[in-house]
């Protein structure tokens, strides 16, 4: 279902102007060293006041977590290649009516500068929100995309790419049209909740007039340092997720998940790009916790406790589909889930998945709302997400246990240097 890895943190400080909230800018840590910084932390008050004119005066460098940033401008928009992070929303919104092409612009001109800003650790011009003031940009980014109706919306209906034709229906879905598609689509993701929180808030707050909410989403992973050492995560089921996604040292990985740099034709605004199919998958968890070990370990395909392929080996070893075992049995089931998914057994179609776990609240009958926001990245979902797919709705033993309630298929240009906005080659061209 999904896949992940690590990046390197920029350190560099931002020459940013005093806020009014205390003077303290979103690059600067209150008070962790010195007897006074913590006295002021503890003591409220004067103490205080004393702290926050202390960092002003001589503010310590973030280090670890919040201090890692990523890349705004680039050949391709940050959140792809990216490691998932611990808090993610995914947001999507429909124009509105008198909204068209050159309003559509202005709007990715905003949300562009805005994201820039927010992931190089500086406060956007005009946002007085106060809500991530003491934070650095904890590996934020912000990643835009265009759904099949915007090109209607903005009469660019002779520009909108073959690959967004609408996906196929499978027969395990289940979707919500109200929580599904749209015209643009935002996915944000941060190490740090607030982080993440102030740049939705934004987002929010400038589609203005121009755009209204479709949908949102939110969703999670565990935090940086939560194990001994860097491992794979877990999702809600309790496997470990993401052993066999793509990696970008992987030869071949930039033609699987980006659209080339040299495009041409009606949707060459689209090189560097890539297309995110966004699915809700709701985990049937109360079904599953009462499998046994060995059931959950069959219809997966791998061990629970490190991942290891059921043929035998560590996490890493390739799965081997034609073992045997004593009894004559396959080692790994003919429906378990890794040989349904795998590239193999797929005519070598793959794509990078990028989740994030969610949980929101309970149903009626008391089963938890929880599962999966699945985001799958490939140059071309119908050589990526749908052969598997359809593979899988065929096929899969974890199908039984999963509900696709929502889904979504959105283009994602390339990214944009310093000056321009993402969608200009689109908009303008």
């Amino acid at each position: 279902m999904a896949e992940r890895s690590q990046d390197s943190q920029d350190t560099q400080q931002d020459a940013e102007q005093p806020r009014k909230a205390g003077g303290v800018s979103r690059r600067r840590l209150l008070g962790t060293a010195g007897a006074a910084g913590a006295a002021g932390l503890v003591a409220g008050g004067a103490a205080g006041a004393f702290a926050t004119e202390t960092v002003r005066k001589d503010p310590a460098p973030l280090t670890g977590v919040g201090a890692a940033s990523r890349p705004f401008y680039g050949v391709h928009q940050a959140g792809i290649a990216d490691p998932a992070q611990t808090c993610g929303h995914f947001l999507a919104f429909d124009l509105a009516p008198d909204a068209g092409r050159k309003a559509a612009a202005a709007l990715m001109r905003r949300w562009s500068n805005t994201a820039a800003d927010l992931m190089a650790g500086k406060t956007p011009k005009g946002d007085e929100t106060g809500v991530a003031l003491d934070a650095g940009p904890s590996s934020l980014t912000v990643t835009f995309g265009f759904g099949r109706t915007f090109f209607d919306r903005t009469d660019l209906t002779s520009k909108r790419p073959d690959a967004l034709e609408p996906l196929p229906d499978f027969s395990a879905d289940a979707l919500d049209s109200k929580r599904s598609n749209g015209d643009l689509w935002v996915q944000i993701g941060s190490d740090d909740a607030l982080v993440a929180f102030h740049a939705l808030r934004l987002i929010q707050q400038q589609a203005g007039n121009t755009a209204r909410l479709r949908w949102q989403m939110s969703g999670f992973n565990r935090t940086p340092g939560a194990t001994a050492q860097p491992m794979t995560g877990r999702n809600l089921m309790g496997q470990i997720d993401g052993t066999n996604n793509p990696k970008t040292s992987d030869p071949g990985f930039p033609a699987k998940i980006y659209v080339p740099e040299d495009r041409s034709g009606t949707d060459e605004w689209m090189a560097g790009g890539s297309y995110a199919v966004v699915r809700r998958i709701r985990m049937l968890l109360d079904t599953w916790e009462h499998l046994s070990l060995e059931r959950q370990e069959k219809v997966i395909g791998r061990r629970k406790s490190d991942g290891a392929p059921l043929s035998g080996g560590t996490e890493t070893t390739r799965p081997d589909l034609n073992k045997v075992n004593s009894d004559g049995a396959l080692a790994i089931a003919g429906d378990a889930h890794i040989r349904v998914a795998s590239p193999a057994s797929n005519r070598g179609a793959s794509m990078l998945r990028r989740a994030f776990s969610y949980h929101d609240g309970f149903l009626d009958d008391g089963a938890p709302d929880a599962g999966l926001l699945f985001v799958a990245w490939q140059a071309d979902p119908l050589k990526g997400f749908v052969p598997v797919q359809r593979k899988l709705d065929r096929g899969d033993g974890l199908s039984r246990f999963l509900r696709h309630e929502a889904s979504g298929l959105f283009a994602v240009p390339g990214g944009c240097k310093p000056g321009e906005y993402v969608g200009q080659r689109l908009l303008e061209g």
